[in-house]
């Protein structure tokens, strides 16, 4: 299924023809070899899990995304039989989720053991864009990797800027005239839009842009209409560091943030400023890495009571995937032999689909909160380097936060073998829908598909939902405790686990029991946490991060605490 992009997404556009494709491929495409775009990234390549059976659904056409096809489509996927939905769709505002097609599919779909992953959007970096953001359904936001498709800026005074492109030519060696349309007092308009060279000569000379709307590959289009030789895609501080390897269709270099800082520099002191591009095929091993791209939505949720969201990171920077038709002009191909890099959380949520499909393949009865809680407890929050993953957005490189990544990136391998998990029932969401202010009886019935009277049965709050992240309002003044309930996966041997806190800024933390002994497979065990306000210099508004981690000599159970001061 496609995704329906926010206000500010990555740059590609996406092609009625094509996105679906690259979602099924990133899932469960077959084992390629001499895979490439454009010459880069050459190698072999597959979903993440290819011996699994796909069934795909459609939701849109080439017109629009009518949500009653989604839910239709949902109760498709439910008859058939499925066991992971991956949906690379959602709406640009979030709604309460009785009148959330997407909260109330995922609710019917995991109420039938069904793993629900969906793309937390790319609105960000702006501060409660994320959208999905339910409790039952896995959130899922972006992250970067270490391959890039290098291309260096050559200015005239011999600086150099490390950029990023999906064109590469090795016969492109021209310098050109620099020229920036709207900016340092030259005419046009900004954005490298249709009409942005009116009164501005860009023939045969190198376009400084920078986006504000649209694409970055239109923008590439309209230099080349107007005349332009090459293009610099300079990103501003709210793209900060995230570049693009998109396939643009003239000699193009996409740098950060503080690339473009240099070149409008540079740009100030000559007064006749020029600069060619050189293309360096595919790099391997850049760091930092992962990275939060900006692009991705942010916590927190304006609409889930304050539970932790979005969940988890997956690769969802210029990922190589299936791609029905050629991207670049060439020799004819084969069929099925196109691939295109595209960039989104639309990207990233497949990846995190073909996750659940392995585990699923191997621990067939476990419940799809457990899934959830498997990936979440064992995602690491160091970058490759060991080091904190770092968030794009300004290009400061400051460590993400918990509402940019969630619980962090996901680790596969360790998600298999999580030891605890944090089991969540249907019974517990109706409980915590009861809980919620200003639900009726009536609204919390339309998401579950039944009749509920809450006042049958036992509401509790959002904090104390069994979930895999804590996530509290604290006052100042009165002490919160939540309780959480842990179960043991493993079916060898007797574990003990020691609760080690990192506390967040300003409170204190309090895990009771602090030692948990498991001693055989499906045992059950209870603790509560209290948390406690410590410094009256925190102000409401503030929020502080910490973590929870269970401990024995095996595993590692990870919780990301966040408080909010009220």
């Amino acid at each position: 299924m496609s995704f329906q992009r926010g206000r500010i997404g990555p740059p590609r556009e996406i092609k009625k023809s094509g996105h679906g494709t690259h979602c099924a491929g990133i899932t469960a495409g077959s084992i390629v070899s001499d895979v490439k775009v454009d010459g880069l990234a050459e190698g072999t390549a597959s979903g993440i899990a290819p011996r699994a059976h796909i069934a795909i659904y459609q939701v849109c056409t080439s017109k629009s995304c009518v949500l009653s096809n989604l839910v239709k489509a949902i109760d498709q996927a439910i008859s058939d039989g499925v066991d992971v939905l991956s949906i690379s769709q959602g709406i640009l505002a979030s709604k309460p989720f009785y009148r959330d097609s997407y909260a109330i599919g995922a609710f019917s779909a995991v109420r039938k053991g069904i793993v629900v992953c969906l793309a937390g959007g790319n609105s960000g970096p702006d501060i409660s864009s994320i959208s999905n953001d339910s409790p039952w359904a896995m959130t899922v936001g972006a992250s970067s990797h270490d391959r890039r498709a290098k291309a260096v800026v050559k200015l005239g005074d011999g600086t150099e800027i490390e950029g990023e492109t999906g064109y590469q030519s090795s016969n492109f060696s021209s310098t050109l005239p620099l020229v920036f349309p709207s900016a340092l007092g030259q005419n046009g308009t900004e954005g490298c839009k249709e009409d942005s060279f009116t009164d501005v000569h860009v023939k045969g000379k190198m376009v400084i842009c920078y986006i504000d709307g649209g694409t970055f590959v239109n923008m590439t289009v309209n230099v080349k209409k107007a005349g332009g030789k090459a293009v610099i895609i300079g990103n501003t501080f709210r793209e900060g560091s995230t570049t693009f390897s998109d396939v643009y269709v003239l000699p193009t270099a996409h740098v950060d943030d503080k690339g473009l800082s240099k070149i409008v520099e540079y740009l100030r002191s000559h007064p006749n400023p020029n600069a060619t591009i050189t293309f360096h095929g595919t790099e391997f091993g850049v760091r930092p890495s992962p990275t939060v791209p900006y692009f991705s939505s942010r916590g927190p949720s304006l609409i889930n009571g304050g539970i932790l969201k979005p969940d988890i990171l997956g690769p969802g920077v210029n990922i190589l995937s299936a791609w029905p038709v050629k991207v670049v002009p060439g020799p004819k191909q084969p069929p099925g032999s196109y691939f295109n890099f595209l960039s989104g959380t639309s990207m990233a949520t497949p990846h995190i689909a073909g996750v659940v499909a392995l585990i699923k393949s191997i621990h067939k009865n476990w419940s799809p909160a457990a899934i959830k809680s498997a990936i979440m407890t064992t995602a690491d929050r160091l970058d490759l380097e060991s080091k904190p993953i770092t968030d794009d957005y300004d290009g400061t490189r400051e460590p993400a936060g918990l509402f940019a990544m969630g619980a962090g990136q996901v680790n596969p391998q360790a998600a298999i073998d999580p030891g605890l998990i944090y089991n969540i029932t249907t019974s517990n969401y109706i409980q915590y829908l009861c809980g919620l202010i200003g639900y009726s009886d009536k609204n919390v019935s339309v998401i579950v598909g039944r009749e509920i009277e809450c006042a049958d049965m036992d509401s509790i709050s959002a904090e104390d939902l069994n979930y895999p992240s804590i996530s509290v309002t604290l006052d100042p003044n009165v002490a919160k405790t939540v309780t959480r309930q842990l179960t043991n996966v493993v079916s060898s041997g007797a574990e003990v686990y020691n609760a080690v806190v990192e506390e967040p800024n300003g409170v204190s933390v309090i895990v009771t029991p602090n030692k948990l002994g498991f001693g055989r497979l499906g045992r059950k065990k209870k603790f509560t946490v209290e948390f406690k306000v410590t410094d009256g210099s925190m102000r409401e508004g503030q929020n502080s991060e910490g973590q929870l981690v269970w401990r024995s000599p095996k595993h590692e159970v990870r919780s990301p605490i966040s408080v909010a001061f009220a």
